[in-house]
């Protein structure tokens, strides 16, 4: 394993490292706004959502590692405390890195990147009428994280309207994930989206005590088969199939087909069972794979 101290790294190499091992990141599309009311539009990856109650996102538009100078957006931020985040989706990503361009001051990106301005509601800076989502915030504090280069603003904004479109709702109103394509930030040129082909489910260990892996019996832990992500998921039940259970699914054809050809070679019917339980749980069937595990 490669080990780098980081003091040792410039501002660069620093970002290269960083960018590309912290992610997915959000992206946050902030619209701000000058005193002389120039509009400024622009994309931040070091951004994410802090609070509930009160709603509170944090986002950092840092000073240029290339020179250290600051961004539009921070100074528009100092003058006039208020912005609109807009969440980015596929459809609008070649859009928001278009608007990323390091235009002068008084440039609108809006214009520049061929997005919609929207008034907002309770707050100066106008929406971008493209994004999913929009948020109007107030900002309660900058933290400056350094004078260097590469260094870190803290904006802390208070959301205090969501406007949502339609279109990503559910029947409940709800924001559905199968309809919002996030797109993330990773390092360099990369980005990635997000689709119904890899989105999954993984079941929320505070909705139950799960009996944890080193519960789990040492020849099924130590499984060459298994993976870290099936022994989690075995780990994130409450409690184990009972005997009678266990004796009831060893009597499915499949199984008992399973278990009469591998009479005799047990190393073979381990494999096999474990084989079986691995693609249960890849199914998601908990419960099932535990039955196939616990068969003697």
């Amino acid at each position: 394993m490669l080990t780098i101290k980081l003091s040792n790294l410039s501002p660069v190499e620093l970002q290269t490292y960083l960018n590309t091992a912290i992610a997915p990141r959000p992206i946050c599309f902030a619209s701000t706004m000058d005193a002389a009311g120039n509009i400024n539009l622009s994309p931040f990856s070091y951004f994410n959502l802090f609070s509930v109650n009160p709603p509170v996102c944090v986002f950092s538009p840092s000073r240029r590692v290339r020179d250290n100078t600051t961004k539009h957006t921070l100074e528009n931020l100092r003058e006039v405390p208020e912005c609109t985040i807009n969440i980015v989706n596929y459809d609008m990503v070649q859009q928001v890195s278009l608007a990323s361009v390091e235009y002068g001051k008084g440039v609108n990106e809006f214009i520049k990147a061929g997005f919609t301005m929207l008034p907002s509601d309770l707050v100066k800076p106008p929406r971008v009428a493209e994004s999913p989502v929009q948020l109007e915030c107030v900002v309660k504090d900058i933290i400056t994280l350094g004078d260097g280069a590469g260094a870190g603003n803290l904006v802390i904004a208070e959301i205090k309207l969501m406007h949502i479109n339609e279109a990503v709702l559910d029947a409940n109103n709800n924001i559905d994930q199968l309809k919002m394509e996030h797109v993330a930030r990773l390092g360099g040129d990369w980005y990635c989206r997000i689709t119904t082909d890899n989105l999954f489910k993984v079941a929320k260990p505070v909705r139950r005590m799960g009996i944890g892996v080193d519960s789990i019996p040492v020849a099924i832990r130590n499984s060459k088969i298994l993976t870290g992500n099936n022994l989690g998921q075995l780990g994130n039940v409450e409690v184990l199939p009972t005997d009678e259970e266990i004796e009831a699914y060893a009597q499915s054809p499949e199984i008992k087909e399973l278990l009469d050809a591998t009479i005799g070679d047990n190393q073979t019917r381990e494999v096999q069972l474990h084989l079986k339980a691995k693609e249960l749980l890849d199914g998601g069937r908990v419960v099932e794979a535990w039955k196939v595990l616990l068969i003697n």
